[in-house]
């Protein structure tokens, strides 16, 4: 499952099982999680709204983000990779940013190479959630 902007697939498990899988596979990849936002709390936290367990989880593979930042220094500001995981009816939805669009905004096309690998490693990512 596709959009624009992104990589998606359905999973099924309990909320919590599916972000520490995707964690897990994040980190198989080589990315690490340098943020996690709860949506859910912070909404409620904020403008006491009940909403479905959603969690951002900002990842980053730090060579790769090393050898873009090398060749776009104001590449940080599309960084890091979002990762989102997301109660969707009875199921969990993981979704992953399209770093090759992302980064495509930039115009420099000698990202191409570091977000095609981002890119692989994150579908891989998702892949692998398939059978979980």
């Amino acid at each position: 499952m596709s959009t624009e902007y992104g990589i998606h697939t359905r999973v099924e498990g309990s909320f919590d099982d599916v972000v520490d899988a995707t964690i897990a596979a994040l980190k198989e990849e080589g990315f690490g999680v340098l943020t996690d936002i709860d949506v859910k709390a912070t909404m409620k936290n904020r403008l006491d709204v009940d909403v479905e367990p959603y969690r951002i989880l900002g990842a980053c593979n730090p060579g790769l983000a090393h050898e873009a930042l090398v060749q776009e220094p104001n590449l940080g500001l599309l960084l890091p990779c979002n990762v989102v995981v997301r109660v969707d009816g009875d199921g969990v939805v993981v979704s992953a940013v399209d770093p090759a669009l992302m980064m495509g905004i930039t115009g420099n096309s000698e990202l191409e190479g570091v977000a095609a690998e981002a890119k692989s490693r994150l579908i891989r990512v998702i892949d692998s959630l398939k059978t979980s």
